[in-house]
């Protein structure tokens, strides 16, 4: 039986820094993961992709925000389903051009997916999630002030805006992704963290926000029962004193190790904090193992030769 692994890929491994985030600049990102994801095939993993849409949702955004005087406006959870789409396009595209450059009959397809959340979220009234692009502190503190923004600082790399990112619950399309998986079809699917939605009076209705995708990928890896947990973000692996020139890479850990460096403060809240998180939920819930690694290392990371490995 082949090895099933979920691999979340971050909103910000398609748009790279200094990249305006144009189709074909995603498309050609996309193309470069999707290489590594189709080798990782070829070995004989079973895998399932799951995305970020940071800096995309903040476009789709500002594009409904922007022309809301000539077109209806989309909400923050259509926002999120049309991202999903839109990804999920060109992420399958991609996919199923590399694995014919590997001589791989394999079908792919993308679920468009919701995810409960609850109506009484804390989160609602703290948003931490970033959306859309980098600004600088200028930039982003006069947004603030014109448009209500909420404006933090993320990953050293500038300013961004914030939503709300209430916890996920659990992932409505499960039983039609496992179905899918079955097939032997690679699947594309909980997109964005997935459209976040509530239950009301038996009706499913839709929730201003962002999920976070490295949480809700954990929920989906450890409903799926995977053998690989992996997380693909734009660093190599995991650095303690990240910001610090004496950073130090971590190759190995525990989930003890892990517990002890977040208490320590040394994962920021913004961009690695939830990934760490979202890495030690899914192993105190039974998971086997995981990796946080580039979308460049993901075969040595395969092999022990790059990245961050994670047990329990």
């Amino acid at each position: 039986m082949a090895k099933k692994a979920l691999i979340a890929v971050g909103g910000n491994s398609l748009i790279r820094a200094g990249e305006r985030g144009t189709i074909p600049e995603q498309s050609a990102n996309a193309h470069t993961t999707a290489r590594n994801i189709a080798k990782m095939i070829k070995s004989g993993w079973d895998v399932v992709i799951t995305h970020g849409n940071g800096p995309q949702v903040g476009a789709a955004l500002l594009r409904s925000e922007r022309a809301s005087n000539e077109a209806y406006v989309h909400p923050l959870d259509v926002c999120v389903a049309t991202t999903q789409s839109e990804i999920g396009y060109i992420m399958q595209t991609a996919m199923e051009y590399e694995l014919k450059q590997l001589g791989i009959d394999k079908l792919v397809t993308t679920v468009p997916t919701m995810v409960k959340v609850a109506n009484d979220d804390p989160a609602f009234e703290n948003p931490t999630k970033p959306i859309g692009p980098f600004y600088s502190e200028h930039i982003a503190m006069e947004k603030k002030r014109r448009l209500s923004w909420n404006v933090v600082e993320d990953a050293a790399r500038g300013y961004r805006r914030v939503v709300a990112s209430p916890e996920p619950q659990e992932v409505l399309e499960l039983a039609v992704i496992r179905k899918v998986i079955d097939l032997g079809i690679i699947t594309i699917a909980l997109g964005g963290g997935g459209i976040p939605v509530v239950i009301e009076d038996g009706k499913i209705v839709g929730r201003e926000a962002v999920i976070d995708k490295d949480r809700s990928s954990a929920l989906l890896a450890k409903s799926l029962d995977v053998d690989l947990f992996l997380i693909s973000t734009d660093t190599d692996r995991v650095y303690l004193d990240f910001k610090n020139p004496n950073r130090r890479g971590i190759d190995r850990a525990t989930v003890a190790e892990m517990e002890q460096w977040m208490a320590e403060g040394h994962f920021a809240p913004g961009s690695m904090g939830p990934k760490v998180e979202s890495v030690i939920r899914y192993l105190k819930n039974g998971g086997k193992r995981a990796i946080i690694t580039s979308y460049n290392y993901l075969e040595d990371a395969l092999e022990g030769k790059a990245g961050t490995l994670i047990v329990p």
